[in-house]
């Protein structure tokens, strides 16, 4: 295993390249774990992205988590809920990535539930041209046979994530461990980033 450490800017470059080196639309996933920020990541790609002429959606998971009725039928804290049973899998298919597939419409609904109103976001369609980019960011994703062109999996040992994912959301930490373990989110990534410190990341090739 050979790690290379990389300046965020250059973190940036090197997704881009991933994204460059694949014809048509492409679906990319930026998955990690809060504290390595993955959205603001596919924020810094899109900017990049958007420099070369493409058009990007940013798209974060946490507006396509399924109604609280269902995701909290068995509490607020539960990890395996958390893991199997908050992301609105099907959603995200229907109203992004199937549309986003080489074969789709191109017509994607960046938001779909407002998780903290508990309601659907009145967001509107975008249409997605031939060369468009959709980044899709958030936790938990990978291992869940979503359709996707590209990932980049942002790691963290459970030493630094338990350091710096706020005491409140500790709860998680089981369902971050089985996701490591039972979903091999590494083995899935075409690139994993080594996040322990997201200011100064490393590659792992």
């Amino acid at each position: 295993m050979q790690v290379t450490p990389v300046t965020p800017a250059r973190l940036v470059d090197e997704v881009v390249e991933l994204v460059d080196a694949r014809p048509g639309r492409v679906r990319l996933a930026l998955d990690g774990p809060p504290p390595t920020h993955p959205l603001a990541l596919a924020e810094r790609v899109a900017d990049a992205l958007r420099a070369r002429g493409r058009l990007p959606v940013v798209v974060n998971a946490d507006d396509f988590l399924r109604p609280a009725s269902v995701r909290l039928e068995f509490g607020r804290e539960d990890p395996d809920e958390f893991l199997d049973g908050w992301l609105d899998a099907g959603g995200l298919r229907r109203e992004v990535l199937d549309p986003a597939g080489p074969a789709g419409s191109g017509r994607v609904l960046p938001r779909l539930w407002d998780a903290v109103a508990d309601r659907a976001h009145r967001d509107r369609y975008v249409e997605l041209p031939g060369d468009g980019v959709v980044l899709l960011a958030g936790a938990l994703l990978l291992g869940r046979g979503l359709p996707l062109d590209v990932a980049v999996h942002l790691r963290m040992t459970p030493a630094a994530l338990t350091r710096t994912l706020p005491e409140e959301d500790h709860w998680t930490l089981p369902a971050y461990a089985r996701y490591a373990e039972e979903r091999a989110p590494e083995s899935e990534a075409d690139l994993v980033v080594l996040s322990d410190h997201p200011t100064r990341p490393a590659l792992r090739h």
